[in-house]
């Protein structure tokens, strides 16, 4: 499987493109912008865009998806719980970019706890993380020992839960649950910032490491 990785958009989002070497069928983790840079690798690469699976719904996480679906009619793939977030993108963009963007794209089928997502050899287990946002997922891959974990962790760090559906105790609890419970020697790609691992962030991170905590 061949992996992409692009730094995208104003808030430099950590976007993947997957693209499986015999077919060329291409999947994409993210596009929060840039989607010309997008389009130009997958024209060098000659891969076919057919899936948008994104962690969450953030306006820094989709902007690039229309232009995509319009250049490649790729589908698009969310928790279902992440509409309301969705719904928001163009007041979002409004408040903090001050440009009209919208309307958000339509989802094609909702993404849900527990789902296995196949690419060629690649397999991705769906796992619900909400507290950074209420629908926000994290994609794993066993045999690669790896999660892609959006905005739910960062190296060091986790996700803000002062937007709009956001609930610090239930992100806690849920990296707790289903990002924690991973082997300590998978590899963690954030939707912002550098790659981690989940035994560094356990030993390390003073968000969820009770051990680090002050007071």
């Amino acid at each position: 499987m061949q992996i992409h990785h692009l730094v995208v958009g104003y808030l430099q989002t950590n976007c993947f493109i997957f693209i499986e070497p015999t077919s060329k069928e291409a999947w994409i983790i993210d596009p929060g912008g840039n989607a010309g840079d997008i389009l130009n690798l997958l024209t060098q690469e000659g891969a076919r865009l057919t899936r948008i699976i994104n962690t969450h719904a953030h306006f820094d996480h989709i902007l690039a998806i229309p232009e995509l679906q319009e250049a490649t009619a790729a589908t698009f793939h969310l928790h279902r719980d992440e509409q309301p977030v969705l719904a928001y993108a163009p007041q979002a963009v409004r408040s903090w970019l001050g440009w009209e963007w919208g309307p958000p794209p339509a989802v094609d089928s909702f993404l849900e706890h527990g789902d296995i997502l196949t690419l060629g050899d690649l397999q991705l287990e769906v796992r619900h993380v909400p507290g950074h946002s209420p629908g926000s997922v994290i994609f794993v891959d066993h045999a690669g020992k790896r999660a892609w974990v959006g905005d739910t962790l960062f190296r060091e760090g986790m996700g803000r839960t002062d937007l709009p559906g956001g609930n610090h105790a239930q992100l806690v609890q849920a990296i707790h649950a289903q990002i924690l419970t991973l082997p300590d020697d998978f590899t963690l790609y954030p939707g912002h910032g550098p790659f981690t691992t989940v035994g560094h962030e356990r030993r390390h991170n003073p968000f969820i490491a009770p051990d680090l905590w002050i007071g």
